[in-house]
């Protein structure tokens, strides 16, 4: 799936496409916490931020344009509001850029992060509880970790070494963090105040591998297989960690040029335990590479966007396998047009 340079928003009706004004074809779409602003990244090296929160039907107005990439813009991020209103970017210029809202609709730059030698295609903020940090994949096959040391906006420290140096060969695709509560914590008593750091890489090696740290220690990487080996035979092009509130389950999503969907899972023991092995399901057939995939904030509905020009959303059922509830198509797109 590639973004044109207009951009759709779910409707009563459907589908509603609107033109953004970028000049160039747009690589991601994010809306803040909230969902009132959807930012925009494309090659014209911009990002355009838009009002969506009318509720009456009428098209998203433009509020702000923010430009400091000397290349495509390939991914945006929003932070979570309890630190301000910040906005991370990253392109094919190597750099990531962080961005502060002061005053309203103004944004400036508060850091950037100038330390990788290649394209940076995807960041991700963690989980609020366990405070500012960012992940960052680049096509160098790092990983960098940054997190805000305070009390300075530029006060930021970067983590690149030991297996985040070489997380994936050839290249970085796709980085998606945690949830900051353990899974089952609701079910086995534990502190619900504890929070852990887990995320998933996905990346040109076709390698699926889940990064955690406990207390100083540095970051350590477990490769998620199947049995009879890799789950993906390509890139992998995007990976996503499902909301978790509490359940006893840990729930990947990864997708790729293969043509393939795998829906990763991790189950917790009575004790609260984690099991050390993932499962893998792959989920039905894809006429072509899928580029995208991505939870519900319930984490209960996959939504899967595909070279075929759909995006399926996906459930499970009571038996355990995953079934199509809605498909959004071309036909959608061009009726609410």
């Amino acid at each position: 799936f590639r973004w044109t340079n207009s951009s759709r928003m779910a409707s009563d009706s459907g589908v509603s496409p609107f033109d953004t004004g970028h000049t160039d074809m747009i690589h991601d779409a994010q809306v803040d916490f909230y969902g009132k602003r959807l930012a925009t990244a494309s090659s014209d090296r911009s990002v355009r931020i838009f009002d969506v929160s009318s509720g009456d039907g009428s098209q998203p107005r433009q509020i702000a344009e923010v430009r400091g990439h000397d290349g495509p813009v390939w991914q945006v991020a929003w932070a979570h509001p309890r630190f301000g209103s910040l906005l991370a970017t990253c392109g094919y210029d190597s750099r990531v850029c962080i961005w502060k809202e002061t005053p309203q609709n103004q944004w400036v730059l508060a850091y950037q992060h100038k330390e990788h030698e290649s394209s940076v295609n995807s960041v991700a903020f963690g989980p609020h509880e366990a405070g500012l940090s960012l992940a960052c994949g680049s096509t160098d096959g790092s990983i960098s970790v940054l997190t805000w040391t305070g009390p300075g906006e530029g006060q930021w420290t970067a983590e690149r070494d030991g297996g985040l140096k070489s997380a994936h060969n050839i290249g970085v695709n796709a980085v998606s963090w945690g949830p900051a509560l353990s899974p089952g914590v609701l079910l086995d008593g534990n502190d619900p105040n504890q929070t852990q750091l887990r995320f998933v890489s996905g990346g040109c090696d076709g390698n699926v591998r889940v990064w955690s740290k406990q207390n100083d220690q540095s970051w350590s990487s477990q490769t998620l297989q199947t049995e009879d080996g890799p789950a993906h035979s390509d890139w992998v092009r995007d990976v996503c960690w499902a909301p978790n509130a509490g359940l006893p389950v840990s729930l990947i999503a990864s997708c790729g040029q293969d043509k393939r969907v795998v829906v990763w899972s991790q189950e917790v023991d009575e004790q609260g335990n984690a099991s050390s092995d993932w499962k893998a399901k792959t989920l039905g057939s894809f006429q072509g590479p899928v580029w995208r995939v991505s939870w519900s904030v319930s984490g209960y509905v996959l939504a899967v966007t595909s070279g075929d020009g759909e995006v399926s959303l996906w459930k499970q059922g009571a038996d355990g396998e995953w079934r199509v509830v809605d498909v959004v198509g071309a036909q959608d797109a061009a009726g609410a047009e």
